[in-house]
């Protein structure tokens, strides 16, 4: 049986049935012409045994501590005999294996050029890395996402001098300036976003 807890309060039996539950010391009153539990009665214990005595009490308050079912061991799935735990999926397991599944679709999409609601996401920022790619390179045309790249490239000492400190003299500015020539050098480059290759002219 499960643990069985008998509330305080009337039970309904009449006060001819004191001695039965002195048996079981139950502390009782007489309160209108009934027996009344005066505190909570842990009666019974998962697992343990009831007793005769016991089994008569539950009986009288209509208390049935018992519950029926099937105890499942083991599972036969495709002439494979398993244990139950195979069975003891948490949602951490579920979450793990439905991201991996969407990372596969994703990939699979990207590689075979379909688009799919796993891989739209990524389609969308190749798509914006390979136009801004190109906007970079032109000086006739641009747009608004564009123009923030566009400006780093033209001067990048402008984006590089609000955390450093100030009082600095020449010689620590013509320091930072090769620095400057370098990531202008380094940013054509990006045309790599096309699918290799050194980029070319335009």
């Amino acid at each position: 049986p499960a643990d069985v807890i008998v509330p305080k309060g009337p039970t309904g039996c009449d006060p001819g049935q004191t001695a039965f539950f002195q048996t079981l010391q139950i502390a009782t009153k007489i309160a209108k012409g009934q027996i009344e539990m005066t505190n909570d009665t842990h009666l019974i214990s998962a697992g343990d045994k009831v007793t005769a005595s016991q089994a008569a009490l539950l009986q009288k308050l209509g208390i049935e501590p018992f519950t029926y079912g099937m105890s499942l061991l083991k599972v036969y799935d495709s002439g494979s005999l398993f244990d139950a735990k195979v069975l003891d999926i948490t949602d951490e397991v579920l979450t793990a294996k439905f991201v991996a599944a969407l990372n596969t679709i994703s990939k699979l999409s990207l590689a075979l050029n379909i688009p799919t609601e796993a891989s739209v996401t990524h389609s969308v920022a190749n798509a914006f890395k390979a136009i801004l790619a190109v906007t970079v390179e032109l000086e006739n045309y641009s747009f608004p996402k564009a123009e923030i790249y566009k400006a780093y490239l033209a001067d990048p000492s402008a984006f590089a001098g609000s955390g450093g400190g100030g009082g600095g003299g020449g010689e620590a500015a013509a320091e930072e300036a090769a620095p400057v020539e370098e990531e202008v050098e380094e940013a054509p480059p990006a045309t790599d976003m096309f699918g290799g290759g050194d980029g070319g002219d335009y």
